[in-house]
C-alpha cells in the first residue's frame, strides 16, 4: 500500500477513525499538534494500545506528530 493517511483529530471522538484507517492496514499519521498536552495524552495511550495489541509500531515524527504502522509494513524514511 503505498498511501499513508494523515488525521489530526481535534478532540477523543474522533480516535475512532485512527483506529479505523489503521485497523484496515494503512499508515496513519496522527497529528496532535492542534490540542493540548492535557487532551492528546489519552489520543496518544489510545494509539499505543492499538498498536501494540496488532503487533505494529509507532513512532513519533515531531512534537506531538506520531506515525501508526500496521504489522509487516515497512516504511523508508
Amino acid at each position: 500500500m503505498s498511501h499513508v493517511k494523515t488525521l489530526r483529530p481535534q478532540d477523543y471522538n474522533e480516535v475512532l477513525y485512527v483506529g479505523h484507517f489503521y485497523r484496515k492496514g494503512m499508515p496513519v499519521v496522527m497529528d496532535l499538534t492542534g490540542m493540548s498536552d492535557a487532551d492528546a495524552k489519552p489520543l496518544v495511550d489510545f494509539a499505543a494500545g492499538l498498536v501494540f495489541g496488532r503487533r505494529g509500531d509507532m513512532d513519533r515524527i515531531a512534537h506531538k506528530v506520531f506515525l501508526l504502522v500496521p504489522p509487516g509494513m515497512a516504511i523508508n524514511a
